[in-house]
Formats: structure tokens, sequence, C-alpha cells
């Protein structure tokens, strides 16, 4: 069998490398929906849809934030890190983003994917915020932000992080959440006098978002 003759001259190191630019890609794309599929599956109560949020959700639901005075911003269940790299884009070089999910797989596929020494990946609960923030050298968050399906938690494990959120964070902080129910801003309105409320219709399925302030919004 001959083998068929290669013409180095028709070889493009350009178009090769897009190729390769895109092949790999497509497989981080792919590990991206395997991964987040994966984690719903095992846990379908603690992931708050079976799609990730939409880049409309993302930019509205952080809209609010005072970027230039922000330390510490808090993330509850961030999944394969939707909200992530939107936020360490914002986050000032000082700053830091502590993202908190019950989930191994999701913060092993985390702290695999995300190189930036600003980003902390923490395996625990919610109901402990107060005990990761002061454990990464902070005594309050700025601001925390959750998309926890709070209707279908564990009975107890809502009101626990509504408080403990409030606790947590500093005066003119605020508590982001977005959710498809009303569930979590009647958690949020036993601690947080002030909500701001919204809704994205451009998300699947379309959201209502919150942004409890302790005290008035800075």
């Amino acid at each position: 069998m001959r083998s068929k003759d290669i013409n180095l001259n028709d070889y493009d190191p350009k178009q090769a490398a897009n190729v390769a630019r895109r092949r790999t890609g497509v497989a981080r794309l792919l590990d991206h929906w395997r991964v987040f599929f994966q984690g719903f599956v095992q846990h379908p109560k603690m992931v708050g849809s079976i799609i990730p949020s939409s880049r409309f959700t993302v930019e509205k639901m952080l809209a609010p934030v005072k970027w230039d005075e922000c330390k510490l911003f808090v993330e509850y269940g961030p999944g394969v890190g939707t909200f992530c790299q939107p936020v360490l884009d914002r986050l000032p070089a000082d700053g830091r983003l502590v993202v908190i999910d019950t989930n191994p797989l999701y913060i092993r596929y985390l702290r695999r994917t995300i190189d930036d020494p600003r980003f902390h990946a923490v395996q625990g609960s919610a109901e402990h915020v107060e005990t990761i923030v002061q454990s990464h050298g902070h005594e309050h968050a700025d601001y925390v932000l959750s998309g926890l399906p709070f209707s279908t938690l564990p009975d107890g494990v809502g009101p626990a992080i509504a408080a403990a959120t409030h606790r947590v964070l500093r005066p003119g902080g605020a508590f982001l959440v977005y959710q498809f129910s009303d569930k979590a801003r009647d958690f949020m309105a036993q601690h947080f006098a002030h909500i701001d409320q919204g809704f994205e219709l451009w998300n699947v399925l379309p959201c209502k978002l919150f942004w409890g302030w302790k005290g008035q919004p800075a």
C-alpha cells in the first residue's frame, strides 16, 4: 500500500492552530455540560435548574454591585461556574471570590478549570458561611450570591442560610438571589428590611431576582 504523499507547501500553521483551538473549545464545552448534568442527576433538589443561567440573568443580577468597593464576594451553589468568570472579570485585583458547594463533583471541576489566585472553591454548606469567610481571613462579605433552590431545600436549611448570610454581610452589603419561586424572598424578609426585586424573561426558566440589602443600599 502506498502512503499518501504530503505536500508541506499546503500546510498552514495558523489554520492548524485555529482547528486545534476549536477542538479544544468543543471538548471544554462538552465537559462543562457533562459535569453540570451529572451533578443535576445526582442531586436534583440541590441544583436550581437543569440549564445554567443565561448571560442576561448574570448581567442583571450583578448590575447593582459596587465592584471598586468589593473585597470579598461569596457565591452559594456555583455549579459549573456560570457566574464565576463574570464575577472575576469585575472583581478588583485585591478582591476575592469564595464559592461554596456541597457537591464535590462541582468543586473539583471548578478547581480544575479556574486558574485565578483570587478564586477559592470550598466544599461545604452555605449554613456555615461565617466560619468559611473567617477561615479565608475576613470578618464580613461585601456581597453574597445564591442560586440555591430554596423551595426544595431540606426543612430549616433555607431560614438558616438566610440568617447566616445576614450576619456575615457588612453593613450596606447585599444578598443577591435568583429563583423560580418567591420562597427565598420569604426567608430573606425575616432579616432584610429592604429587598429590591426584578425579573428576567430571557432565562430557562424565566426567573425572579432579589437583592436584599443589609441596611439601605450603599
